[in-house]
């Protein structure tokens, strides 16, 4: 078997459940464990049982992992828990509970004034930092070493093993020529028809060639919650109706910031002689997502909002809510670096090689 099937093989399995990080974590983990033991469904646990997420930071571990835990029920699942699950009342008005505290958060420190629009929000990306203070992609093209690209991957991984599954969840949601622009970036997402091209399949290739574990959601505890929220995100976005323009705001923001940031670390990949896949990756990445912005912004965002202006706000909502958390994970990740430590989660180093075989 190749390498490449292997790794196909391997992905069709459900990682197992992450370790717990306080009582919310907790009390979803033993739910889950104890719905496929035979104890009571999830969905007839009493209220008064479960731990109040208003009790809990918004962007804190515990709460970001829970609703990370729940989120992947609609995606991979888990090692022993039953697909069913996925729709489960308890489970779901439990989750709703958890985006609340989420998204009021956001809600309060992201505002949106009146006479903000997708336009003016958009420019705003393309802003470059100046100083000393550029983001991680400049970080890691001019100074970051081996290690530090390799945790940057492992963390990134929990979203690009998935890459543009969330977005696609937003395709019934559109209309005319919004949607037939989203399909055709999807399309290119996608691998264009080709399943080597699959973009989560080259970030699969990439981190072989930093010998790093490609199985999904491997790296889940080791990660940080800046990390998971900016995954969580994307899922909250996704899943509901209500927020498909902020969806479109998160996908234009992505679209927009990608070519130059990738292009940062395409040269950062090649400073420290990392192999030919990894850096392909990104390089693929910096036309390709150039052609997508423009796509993006004046098709996708365009299209939307000529039809339905008044999602003008959330559209704004969606960009800076992910500036906002791609902000607070540079934060982490800059903080650690230039202090000599890890990222990590538990400041436990990264483990050398890949799985290799099923």
């Amino acid at each position: 078997m190749t390498g490449s099937a292997s790794r196909r093989r391997l992905r069709l399995l459900s990682p197992p459940l992450p370790e717990p990080r306080g009582p919310l974590s907790a009390a979803v983990t033993a739910l889950l464990r104890g719905a496929d033991s035979g104890s009571p469904a999830p969905g007839s646990t009493a209220p008064g049982s479960v731990p109040s997420p208003e009790r809990c930071s918004a962007y804190g571990d515990d709460l970001q992992l829970a609703l990370y835990i729940l989120y992947e029920l609609h995606y991979q699942g888990f090692q022993g828990v039953p697909d069913s699950l996925e729709w489960d009342g308890g489970l779901l008005a439990w989750r709703g509970a958890l985006e609340r505290r989420f998204l009021g958060a956001l809600r309060a420190d992201v505002p949106v004034d009146a006479t903000d629009t997708a336009r003016q929000a958009l420019d705003e990306l393309q802003l470059e930092p100046v100083g000393d203070d550029g983001g991680v992609s400049h970080f890691l093209r001019d100074e970051g070493g081996l290690g530090h690209l390799r945790e940057y991957a492992a963390l990134r991984s929990l979203y690009h093993l998935k890459e543009a599954d969330p977005h696609a969840w937003v395709l019934p949601r559109l209309h005319g020529r919004a949607k037939a622009a989203m399909v055709a970036v999807e399309f290119d997402e996608f691998g264009a028809g080709r399943a080597d091209e699959i973009h989560a399949e080259l970030f699969a290739d990439l981190m072989e060639d930093l010998r790093l574990d490609t199985a999904y959601g491997h790296y889940v505890d080791a990660a940080p919650a800046e990390a998971l929220a900016t995954v969580n995100l994307m899922s909250l976005f996704g899943l509901h109706r209500a927020l498909r323009a902020a969806l479109v705001g998160h996908f234009a923001a992505v679209e927009t910031t990608s070519s130059p940031g990738s292009r940062r670390l395409a040269e950062a990949l090649r400073r420290v002689g990392a192999g030919p896949a990894a850096v392909r990756f990104y390089a693929e990445h910096v036309e390709a997502d150039a052609v997508h912005e423009q796509v993006v912004r004046h098709d996708v965002v365009g299209g939307l909002l000529e039809g339905e202006p008044h999602l003008d706000p959330e559209v704004v909502f969606g960009i800076r809510a992910t500036s906002h958390l791609e902000d607070r994970l540079a934060a982490r990740l800059l903080g650690a670096w230039r202090e000599g430590a890890t990222a990590l989660r538990g400041n436990r180093p990264l483990e050398a090689g890949i799985r290799s075989s099923v």
